[in-house]
């Protein structure tokens, strides 16, 4: 295993968090903002906005396991679910790129999520204690 590949993978990994960080918070502060978002992407208007608290407290426990690196499968499989959803509920977005150029970070982000799950055996900088395999 290259040396650098674990500080790679940190890295890719704090800069998916901060991303998902300020969705997180954007539900706990702002959550009409997030009550728009859900009702132009996702189709789910309506939604009581006492929900985004619910979400984005449950969402602040998954990204913090996440950044810390335990439960490897399923926090960077949660990530990189709820990632490629929200890329492709924008998909409309990509249709008129020069209108809404920011949307296309989505999908270096959802490179990286993936890269990140794939590899996540060998993200051996995390709380996880688990050692990352050993290759012939």
């Amino acid at each position: 295993m290259p040396k650098q590949l674990p500080l790679a993978l940190l890295l890719l990994r704090l800069g998916i968090f901060s991303v998902f960080l300020f969705w997180t918070l954007d539900k706990l502060v702002n959550p009409e903002h997030s009550a728009k978002v859900f009702s132009a992407f996702y189709g789910m208007g309506g939604l009581d906005l006492n929900m985004f608290y619910v979400f984005g407290v449950a969402q602040l426990a998954l990204i913090l396991a996440f950044v810390a690196g335990v439960l490897k499968t399923w926090t960077y499989g949660a990530i990189l679910v709820f990632h490629g959803v929200s890329t492709l509920s924008a998909f409309a977005k990509y249709l008129q790129p020069f209108d809404n150029l920011l949307f296309f970070a989505a999908w270096p982000m959802l490179a990286a999520c993936i890269a990140l799950f794939l590899l996540r055996d060998y993200d051996t900088l995390t709380l996880s204690r688990q050692p990352a395999p050993v290759t012939a």
